[in-house]
């Protein structure tokens, strides 16, 4: 029997039952540093194990810099964590939110998720996107109220979806070998006293390159160069020159406001290894709420807690994990090195 749209996302829904009910996690800013700000993290993707990379982040910018912390990460019917799935409980918190930090690939939210982050862009808050937010929501095949944020939108005024409309850029490629070719990192020049820059030197991600077109809203802070290795020291690619790989701009929410906007082709869990790439996220935190003043070049950004990520790839990812596994601030991440894949090869 063909399912339509609406048996889809009715059978989704009663797929998710069970789970709906799994709450986020929530790291409570250290009150000696307390910022006032609440931020809430978004993770599920199918490869770069942002379920590893969002927490970690998050424990960073709790415990060392003050901020409220929600990170919600997509899970499957046993309220366990599953790469890339369609299911993030606890979205409602963006209600609250002054600032929304999403890494996700492809989701086809249900209208009842989803409405939380319309709700949240209409009233123009804050946003910084990571990688795959550049193709955050796919909908195709899935009866939703929302499909002009996929990232192929034809939506006439809303084209390429949220990508384009809210971090500047849609789903355009690779720029060389992901997985054999690692990325060095550097400031533009005119920009180098930009607060999200503070501090930040070295930057080294072992994520490929991700093609960019730049536009002319943008502020491009850095550029990307491929090189020939997964090594720091690795030889640049000849064949392809740096591109625009974070920037900031603005977009106008359907109310009207405009919302701050740090846009990062990067972000794999291995990429947060990197000190100067860890200390950039930090510092664009800072920046997205309008705290740049507190930024400090030498504050902490020492990891919370055990953190031994993965190397991304996209067949497995540590199964039998539940978010409630990260609660506090010294369980490990990831909880375990059970390494597999609930999908089909």
């Amino acid at each position: 029997m063909k399912k339509t749209p609406l048996m889809f996302t009715a059978l989704t829904a009663l797929a998710f039952t069970g789970a709906a009910l799994a709450g986020p996690i929530h790291y409570e800013g250290n009150p000696d540093k307390a910022r006032g700000k609440h931020l809430v993290l978004i993770a599920s993707d199918h490869e770069y194990r942002s379920e590893e990379t969002i927490p970690a982040l998050a424990r960073i910018l709790a415990k060392h810099h003050g901020f409220d912390c929600t990170v919600l990460i997509g899970i499957d019917g046993n309220g366990e964590i599953e790469a890339g799935v369609s299911n993030i409980p606890g979205l409602e918190t963006l209600e609250s939110a002054d600032g929304m930090i999403i890494f996700t690939r492809f989701q086809a939210l249900p209208d009842e998720q989803m409405k939380h982050i319309d709700a949240y862009l209409s009233r123009g808050g804050p946003v910084m996107g990571l990688r795959t937010s550049t193709h955050a929501f796919q909908f195709k095949n899935a009866g939703t109220s929302f499909g002009k944020y996929d990232w192929k939108s034809e939506v006439e005024g809303y084209e390429g979806g949220f990508g384009h409309q809210v971090l500047g850029q849609s789903w355009v490629g690779h720029y060389g070998k992901n997985h054999q070719q690692s990325t060095r990192i550097t400031i533009v020049p005119d920009e180098a006293a930009h607060p999200i820059l503070t501090g930040v030197k070295d930057i080294h991600v072992q994520c490929g390159g991700y093609n960019a077109e730049p536009q002319d809203d943008w502020t491009i802070l850095t550029m990307a160069q491929p090189l020939m290795s997964m090594e720091f020291d690795g030889e640049p690619d000849a064949t392809k020159p740096p591109k625009a790989s974070e920037w900031t701009r603005e977009y106008t929410g359907a109310d009207g406001t405009k919302g701050r906007v740090f846009t990062s082709l990067y972000g794999a869990s291995e990429d947060l290894l990197n000190p100067g790439y860890r200390r950039m996220l930090v510092n664009a935190s800072y920046w997205l709420v309008g705290l740049e003043e507190k930024i400090e070049a030498e504050s902490c950004i020492d990891f919370v807690g055990p953190y031994q990520p993965n190397t991304f790839t996209g067949r497995e990812y540590a199964i039998g994990i539940k978010p409630e596994d990260y609660a506090g601030f010294e369980s490990p991440i990831p909880a375990n090195n059970n390494m597999g894949s609930k999908k089909k090869p």
